[in-house]
């Protein structure tokens, strides 16, 4: 009797161990042989102690790849001056602004320029509290627990975005000169304006499911935003309706003086630009079908306005119409997974930069389909792009761009980066349509796949 209570009992534990197995946890099995892949040699002990006081990427940087690169490029655009976003997510809008201006300096041989951005992001801030605002009205009957509801909640207002931002926003309301609503504190520190209005619309939105009656959420939305108007002019300054500026030659000597209103002022220097029309932004998205076209829902800056829209092509052919641009003179509209393998001190993207295998002795072997599939890999930055340098053959070498965090930043406020890394971390690039083949322009006449607002290509450029 007692040899069987013994094997019941030893069933019982074999039992129990299995499950625990089956459960999916760290048997003491299966850490034994977790713990024989560290050996703790003297190489695994110096990396310890090192890593121990010192950054990852500091140790990580590669000593054979600190040279800096040559800085000559073949085709470069012409234009100058170089922007700060500060602690801002408007990358977007600095991108947008720095290729009109770079068209201005060099069409009309200014010694100068640069737009207001805080005039747009004024605007931008009041459309993106609409959008959302409308945006519940729209989906009021839906339950708070849906997905697309609470996808609202969670991301009412950023500051971050894109170009369709910048081409609804300049069509809508016009350009200013910098000088006519400068930046101040909090368009240069956006977050805890942001926060305040965050909370506020997360309140209204409330409200706004609550009402019943048809015709009085519309009502009380006009009350709401004018309360938006208030914080947004208590913070940003009032945007300006008319203003006179004096444009001057390369000297820097005064030309004429008029009076205009943003629409006008655009109107003038850029009234042959239509930005919402003439423009197609093109994706390498490993992870869809090239060739086809793609529209992410409620990614837009202005609720009348466009959702983001784009076209999906191998990376040969975005290289390729990115050369072309930037062969005639003309910057463009660029984003980028920028925080991958920057040497922001040299002002360099590389992959060679940073050595983690050698440091970690581990592989690192996911491809720009994998990493984005997973996460692991998105645009996260706008920046401008300026130059190429091309060999012999025609092909690339390396690119640059102008970068809007200062002119003290990377290599005199630009950014150089290797063809290798701009083939796995380049993601989008804007191109004026003259540039464009015929047969590649004719896939934009399909229509485009929707996908939904929390598709992983959402995320704003900051």
């Amino acid at each position: 009797m007692k040899r069987f209570f013994i094997l019941l009992l030893a069933l019982a534990t074999a039992s129990t161990v299995y499950a625990q197995q089956d459960k999916g946890g760290i048997t003491e099995e299966m850490m034994q042989q977790i713990r024989t892949g560290y050996s703790g040699s003297a190489a695994d002990k110096a990396a310890r102690n090192a890593l121990s006081t010192t950054s990852i990427n500091v140790l990580a940087t590669n000593a054979e790849n600190l040279a800096m690169i040559d800085t000559h490029f073949s085709h470069r655009v012409r234009t100058k001056g170089i922007t700060d976003q500060h602690q801002s997510g408007r990358c977007w809008l600095f991108t947008g602004l720095n290729v009109l201006r770079a068209k201005m300096i060099d069409d009309l041989a200014l010694p100068g320029m640069e737009f207001s951005q805080n005039y747009l992001f004024f605007y931008d801030q009041l459309e993106k509290c609409n959008l959302f605002l409308q945006a519940i009205i729209d989906t009021r009957h839906l339950p708070m627990e849906d997905r697309q509801v609470e996808w609202l909640f969670k991301n009412p207002l950023n500051d971050g975005g894109q170009f369709t931002g910048v081409s609804n926003l300049i069509m809508k309301y016009g350009v200013v000169p910098a000088e006519v609503m400068p930046e101040n504190y909090q368009s240069n520190n956006t977050a805890q304006m942001s926060n305040l209005l965050k909370l506020k619309l997360r309140e209204y939105g409330l409200k706004l499911r609550e009402q019943r009656d048809r015709r009085a959420p519309i009502a009380l939305k006009t009350e709401m935003l004018t309360e938006i108007y208030s914080i947004l002019a208590r913070c940003l300054g009032v945007p300006p309706t008319e203003f006179e500026w004096t444009r001057k030659d390369k000297d820097d000597n005064p030309v004429e003086t008029k009076s205009y209103t943003p629409q006008s002022f655009y109107a003038e220097y850029f009234g042959n630009i239509d930005l919402e029309n003439d423009f197609v932004m093109v994706m390498n998205d490993p992870t869809r079908e090239y060739h086809k076209v793609y529209e992410i829902e409620y990614d837009r800056h202005v609720y009348d306005g466009d959702n983001w829209v784009y076209l999906n092509l191998p990376i040969e052919e975005v290289k390729a119409l990115a050369i072309a641009s930037i062969k005639d003179n003309t910057a463009m509209y660029f984003s980028c997974d920028v925080g991958k393998f920057l040497d922001s001190k040299r002002g360099m993207l590389d992959l060679r930069n940073l050595d983690y295998e050698s440091l970690m002795d581990v592989e690192f072997p996911m491809n720009k389909e994998q990493r984005v599939r997973t996460f692991a890999s998105g645009s996260s930055h706008a920046m401008t792009l300026i130059a190429v340098d091309l060999d012999e053959e025609g092909n690339a070498r390396k690119w640059m761009v102008e970068n809007s965090w200062g002119p003290a930043s990377g290599w005199q406020g630009n950014l150089i980066m290797t063809n290798e890394w701009f083939e796995e971390y380049m993601f989008r690039v804007v191109v004026d349509k003259k540039y464009i083949p015929e047969a590649t322009l004719k896939l934009l006449e399909q229509k485009p796949v929707m996908l939904p607002s929390w598709d992983p290509m959402f995320a704003p450029e900051m």
